[in-house]
């Protein structure tokens, strides 16, 4: 088969899907993008460029459109030449965020598209409004909105819409849903696996050195932020410390902003060490940065009590890997985390804008280490009833084959008649779910 991908940055979410067929030698895989170092042996690379504009004369809430349209014709041209030169897909997979895709069917009609549909913005629920620190100001109302204009002219185009959670195409409206198929991303269970032996051994993280005697607190995310609750994790370390006195936290995540608006003056992790100071032993907080993917999974391992909060938006995935590694987890009490983490079962859930909770679950699971092993079980084998990396990659086959007639493992056999529409629940796994990278949480940059 012919496969057509398109992500600005290469490979995004189709990290593995990319892997799988690119592996199997039996396909043709070309992947438009952005430049950038990546590679993946067996894909072809197809490079467009942004060309330089401003938008200081388009409207705020207008500037995101435009630069989408803008995209759309880039991608569009670098379409037209591989067309040109003869190559024709049999279905063109890419993500609907940056308006990529919006010219697709002008250049290859016909063709099945499926786009991947991450987040529908409200101005009334979800994330907006949702942490009673940044109330919302009434003059943003417009600009929320117009940051659908995308989706929208997505949702018109022709074509099946994928995402990787049911919060997630449950942002959509009603009458969208049906055509965005829920097709739950998967984890290496292997690279991602629990090392009982991970708390008897030191574990050095760039500078810092933890000993087994150490209890472990850790916490990940791209930037630190707002939107995935750094701000409330900080409120809570003072208790933490106070209580358990030998607790080490480390803390991966850039000094950016990858969600929400950024502050005027400054990062928030200074602006955090400013509200707390004399309140916390700064020996103890260790902030790593970004980190390396190998010592990000041995982290993980070694982890004691890790901390995932998130606003009602995307989840990362750091979740994922956590529960694969086996981590016992204290989850923000949002509908993202509730989809992976039941309360006291797969670990514990406590209210997003509560530090003293977070710091009493954190302490719970760090004093009861017979706690802390059956939930670090238990998220474990709820990675592997739900998020087997292998699974995952057959129902994206399946939806695939369900688009085209034509099964990518399978690509000698007779075609099938392609499926003229596809159900939300059909790429869904059987079980119900309870819910080249540089590591802090590999959520692509979605401009939200």
């Amino acid at each position: 088969m012919k496969f057509l991908f398109v992500h600005q940055n290469f490979p995004g979410q189709f990290l593995h899907i990319v892997r799988r067929l690119a592996k199997s030698g039996n396909h043709e895989v070309v992947f438009i993008s952005e430049g950038n170092v990546n590679a993946i042996s067996g894909v072809r690379r197809v490079i467009y460029r942004m060309p330089t504009k401003t938008t200081d004369s388009v409207h705020p809430g207008a500037r995101e459109f435009d630069l989408g349209l803008t995209r759309a014709d880039a991608v569009a041209q670098a379409a037209m030449t591989l067309r040109t030169l003869g190559f024709v897909p049999d279905i063109i997979i890419g993500h609907h965020g940056w308006g990529e895709l919006l010219n697709m069917e002008d250049v290859f009609p016909g063709v099945p598209l499926l786009g991947y549909f991450e987040f529908f913005y409200h101005t009334d629920k979800y994330d907006v409004g949702f942490d009673p620190e940044f109330p919302l100001i009434p003059e943003m109302l417009p600009k929320i909105r117009a940051k659908n204009a995308i989706n929208l002219q997505a949702l018109n185009n022709p074509g099946l819409g994928q995402t990787p959670t049911l919060f997630q195409r449950n942002t959509y409206p009603e009458w969208a849903q049906s055509r965005i198929a829920v097709l739950r991303e998967g984890v290496d269970l292997d690279l991602c696996a629990p090392d009982p032996k991970a708390a008897k051994r030191t574990l050095q993280i760039k500078d810092v050195t933890i000993s087994p005697k150490d209890k472990l607190v850790t916490y990940v995310s791209r930037d630190l932020e707002p939107y995935r609750g750094f701000h409330v994790l900080m409120r809570a370390l003072p208790r933490i410390q106070k209580e358990c006195p030998q607790a080490r936290i480390i803390m991966v995540g850039g000094d950016g902003v990858s969600y929400g608006s950024r502050l005027v003056n400054g990062t928030w992790r200074e602006r955090m060490l400013s509200e707390l100071q004399g309140q916390l032993d700064l020996s103890r907080i260790h902030f790593v940065g970004k980190v390396a993917y190998d010592d990000f999974r041995a982290l993980l391992k070694r982890s004691d009590a890790h901390v995932y909060l998130t606003y009602p938006f995307v989840a990362s995935w750091s979740l994922r890997e956590a529960m694969a590694t086996g981590c016992p987890i204290v989850g923000s009490d949002t509908a993202p985390v509730r989809e992976f983490i039941e309360d006291r079962q797969t670990g514990l859930l406590t209210p997003f804008s509560e530090p003293l909770s977070i710091a009493d679950n954190v302490l719970e699971i760090l004093d009861d280490r017979r706690l802390a092993k059956r939930l670090g079980g238990a998220a474990r084998a709820e990675a592997e009833a739900t998020l087997c990396l292998n699974d995952y990659l057959s129902r994206y086959e399946d939806l695939i084959e369900q688009l085209t007639g034509k099964s990518p493992s399978h690509a000698a056999s007779a075609p099938k008649p392609a499926a003229r529409r596809t159900t939300a629940a059909a790429a869904a796994p059987k079980k119900k779910a309870v819910a080249v990278r540089t590591v802090t949480a590999r959520t692509t940059k979605k401009k939200g």
